[in-house]
């Protein structure tokens, strides 16, 4: 994609979580069933992937991405600050820059969606979700391809960040970026750009290894989930 796709990306995915988080805003008893499945969602992840998170060397990156893994929690309330500041964006980060932050927003607003269709689902039972359940209403919801899309994202936004790591002076760009941004009210986007940095730059070796395995085995559940095999959501990595 070109500078210029990624930018209009970035916009057109800031605008579709912007709108989809407005429930949660508005809705206080939705906002608490969302927060309730995340929550389950976040814990089975940290089973799923409790290997890496013990392992040295993809510690910091597993990390991130189950605390990131949805992209940056608050950008959506900042839509006319990210707006003005995307040219500002475009013009101190390199192409792997702009590709992190737009894949990140896409896949902010199709986890929000698809959150969004499970919590509708689930009512009043996100206060009691189980495995059975989870894989239940997971089915009940479909859209396969969005969860494929979803997992596609995962791999697109670790490449991203990978690639950004081998880049010359990108972590003094993101310093010279840090404060523009907070002054737009983007402190968790650039936040987000950091950590990201940060923990993919601390794997020797590239992160080729680290977001194949994590590919692999979400690919491999949500398989299972769509098959009928509930036992996916118990297994643990290592």
């Amino acid at each position: 994609m070109t500078q210029d796709a990624y930018r209009q990306l970035l916009l057109t995915e800031l605008d579709r979580s912007a709108e989809l988080r407005a429930r949660a805003v508005e809705d206080a008893a939705f906002g608490e069933r969302r927060a309730r499945l995340r929550a389950w969602q976040a814990g089975r992840l940290a089973r799923t992937h409790r290997d890496l998170l013990e392992s040295r060397r993809f510690h910091a990156a597993a990390k991130f991405f189950l605390t990131d893994l949805y992209g940056p929690r608050d950008i959506s309330r900042h839509v006319e600050e990210v707006r003005r500041i995307v040219p500002l964006m475009t013009s101190v980060l390199p192409d792997s820059g702009l590709a992190t932050v737009a894949h990140a927003m896409e896949l902010n607003a199709l986890s929000e969606s698809l959150d969004g269709a499970m919590v509708e689902k689930l009512g009043e039972r996100t206060a009691e979700i189980t495995e059975a359940l989870y894989s239940e209403t997971y089915r009940a919801v479909g859209r396969a391809g969005d969860r494929e899309r979803q997992i596609d994202l995962i791999a697109l936004l670790g490449q991203a960040l990978d690639r950004l790591t081998h880049i010359r002076f990108i972590g003094l760009t993101l310093k010279v970026m840090r404060k523009p941004a907070e002054l737009a009210g983007l402190g968790e986007l650039q936040a987000f750009l950091e950590r990201g940095y940060a923990a993919f730059g601390e794997m020797r070796g590239g992160a080729d290894e680290f977001v194949s395995i994590v590919v692999a085995r979400e690919r491999a559940i949500s398989g299972a989930l769509f098959a009928g095999d509930d036992e996916a959501l118990r297994r643990e990595g290592g």
